[in-house]
This record gives structure tokens, sequence and C-alpha cells, in this order.
């Protein structure tokens, strides 16, 4: 009998729950109280349980052989704060897992977190149940800016935390930053970076502040008048580059930055178009070609944590056509590019005969550049992907 290699998947736990929501953010998060948190990890395990059980149903093979659990390739705990949950609540989910979907030593397992919300019990207490990357989303080294931003811990608070996940044993950290942030000026971005850079955490994840409506800083006149202008912006996002390429990292992706070897797999295994399957509030799922999301309302949600993906909200099938647009779109936010021949093998036609146009333009334009099999963006190319993307959209 032919043994098939196991399919990888990536596994991603939403917790919404957070202190107290920052002033730019629109994710899908909430303060709530320790009976909703404690009734919400219940739901979470019921769904990953019946999620196992589901699977093993819908795929166990016509020979009637069980159902092999996928090999999981990488485990992401977001939010909202997941460092908010107590040990006890991590241990168990983490165990739930292990039992659902086992598997490997040495699996990337990332856990978000937020200064003030650790100690080193906490961490300790993470790192026997098996989480061994931390995102800690720290935004700015300045305490004006945090106070700002809605944060809750200061450049101190996040200091003595670092000092404790190392201690702790944890040995592969990102920082998430931000620029563009109103009365932000490029020197006092570039002291940022370069005070986190000298941390060495192994990983660097840098956005631009978006102001998203509904948000406070979206609806404050007064902070959009404080933005940093389109030159600055673009300075900061040059310096980010310069400067964390002088540190020892290297970009790649749009806005990440690791040292060698320390890219985040789970964020790599998105823009490989890797199926994974988000359990929790909101999460939303890419799995046997198909997207769908759950349930966004808690009540709801809390009492019926797990459907059928078919049941799931906006479930729809991807066309061919869909899969050859991620393929570019998201492929061509790595510095790698995409391989132009993967895109033959897989989609049985070659990409010059889809994108031939497009390609031809940009190459001319210097935004897009071959080199051998693959396909990149250049820096200049870079500056305006978005409008690149449009691009190698297919459909209206």
């Amino acid at each position: 009998m032919m043994i098939k290699e196991k399919q990888e998947l990536e596994l991603y736990v939403h917790i919404p729950f957070c202190v107290r929501k920052c002033n730019y953010c629109d994710f899908l998060s909430f303060s709530a109280s320790r009976e909703e948190i404690a009734a919400y990890c219940r739901a979470l395990e019921e769904e990953i349980r019946k999620t196992a059980e589901y699977l093993s149903m819908t795929e166990a093979s016509p020979e009637g052989e069980a159902f092999s659990p996928k090999k999981i390739r990488s485990i992401f705990f977001g939010g909202g704060t997941p460092s908010l949950l107590s040990p006890g609540q991590m241990e168990s989910l983490m165990s739930c897992i292990r039992d659902c979907f086992p598997w490997e030593e040495g699996t990337e397992i990332t856990l978000e977190a937020n200064p003030g919300t650790l100690d080193r019990e906490k961490l300790s207490a993470l790192r026997q149940a098996g989480i061994n990357r931390l995102s800690i989303g720290l935004q700015s080294t300045k305490d004006e800016c945090l106070k700002l931003l809605g944060r809750i811990h200061t450049w101190e608070q996040f200091l003595r935390n670092y000092e404790e996940a190392r201690k702790t044993g944890f040995s592969n950290i990102n920082i998430d930053l931000m620029s563009g942030l109103p009365g932000q000026s490029l020197s006092i971005y570039e002291e940022t970076l370069e005070e986190v850079a000298a941390l060495h955490p192994e990983h660097i994840s840098a956005y631009s502040l978006i102001l998203e409506e509904g948000t406070p800083f979206y609806a404050s006149a007064e902070l959009r008048n404080r933005l940093p202008d389109e030159e600055t912006e673009r300075r900061m996002y040059e310096r980010t580059k310069e400067i964390l390429l002088a540190h020892g990292y290297k970009r790649y992706e749009i806005s990440n930055y690791a040292k060698a070897g320390r890219e985040c797999i789970h964020n790599l295994g998105y823009w490989d178009n890797i199926p994974y399957l988000g359990f929790g509030l909101g999460a939303s799922s890419y799995y046997n070609r198909a997207r769908f999301s759950n349930e966004g309302n808690l009540p709801s949600y809390l009492e019926q944590p797990f459907r059928p993906f078919s049941e799931r909200e906006e479930y729809f099938i991807l066309s061919q056509t869909d899969e050859m647009e991620d393929y570019m779109i998201f492929g061509l936010r790595k510095m790698s590019g995409v391989s132009i021949s993967e895109f033959t093998r897989r989609f049985t036609i070659p990409m010059e005969e889809i994108y031939g146009t497009a390609i031809n333009t940009y190459e001319k334009m210097g935004l897009l550049e071959r080199t051998g099999n693959r396909l990149r963006l250049t820096d200049a190319g870079i500056d305006v992907s978005n409008r690149i993307f449009e691009e190698f959209l297919l459909t209206e």
C-alpha cells in the first residue's frame, strides 16, 4: 500500500480579550470578565475537539482506515491579548490541541503577548506548556507614543518583561513596531529602531499606522493633523530597512525582518498558501480550497462553538482563478517572490500566458524583476506594491 505524505496544516487560535482596546485597533477584541474568559476557553476546547472528530468522519479513507491528523506546521495564538489567559487555561488549551492535532518536537508555537500582562511565573508556565515563540506588541520605545496609542505599558515595563522572557528560556522573540504615528518624527522613529535592534530579538515586524474607520484615531481630526507627512513616512519606511539591515536583520516580507533562519514559519505559511484552521471567535480558515470564518458574536459562539465548515460565515470554494490570484499576490509579498515553474506545475498553464502583460509592463518600469526561476518585486516595486497587486486580480 502506498503511504501518502501528510499534508501540512497550520493552526490559529484567536483570543479576543484585552485589558483595554487601543486607540488604533479595529481587530475583533474587547475586555471581558474572568467568567466570560473561562467560558470562552471551554468553548474553544469544544470547537477543537469537535473539529478533529469532524475531520475523522469526513476524511477517512475509502478503505475504512482511520483518519490520520495532518502534519502540524505551526500554531499561533493571536488576539486580542492571549497572554491575558491564566497559566492553567493555556496549559489546558495546549493539552487539548496536542490530543487532537499532535505535532512534532520543535514545531513553532507562537503566543502574542502585551507588556504588562506578563511576569516570571506566567512566562515559565508558558514555556512548560510548550510555547516556544513570543510575539510582543511593543509598538514604540517612547512612552508618549505608547500613551497616545492607548497601550497599557511603558518602555520600562517592556524591558522587564523582555528580560524575564529571556531568563525563562525564550530564544525566539518577535517585537512589533509601528511608524507613522501622530507627532512621531523621523529621529524619534530612528531611535526606536536602534533601541529595539540593540536588544537582539530574533524577529522584528514593522508596520505603518493605518487609520481604520470606527477607531478613536480615525475619529480625531486633531490626531490626523499630527500625522507625519508623506515624505517623512517614506523616509521612515526606508530607514527601517537600512537600520535593521545594519543590525543583521534581513527583510524577507514587506513588513517583516529576521535574523538568519528566524523567519516566522506561521506567517510564511499564509504567504505560501498553506492550509490553516482558525479556532475561536471570528477566526478565519483556508482548508480544502475553501475559505470560511467563525461566528463573530460572543454569545452565539459560546452557545455553538462548532459548525460544519460549509455552514460557517462567508464560506466559499476558491476557483482556479482565485487561487492564481492568491498565489501571485501573497507570494509577491515575500522578498524571494514567486516560483515561475511552480505556478505552471500547480495550475497547468504558464504564468506568462495569464500575467504576461502585467509582468512585462512592470519589468520595463523597474518594479518587477526575474531572477532565474523566480519573479519578485524590486525595492521600487515594494513602494507601490498595492498598485501592482491590483494588476494580478483577474476578476472584478
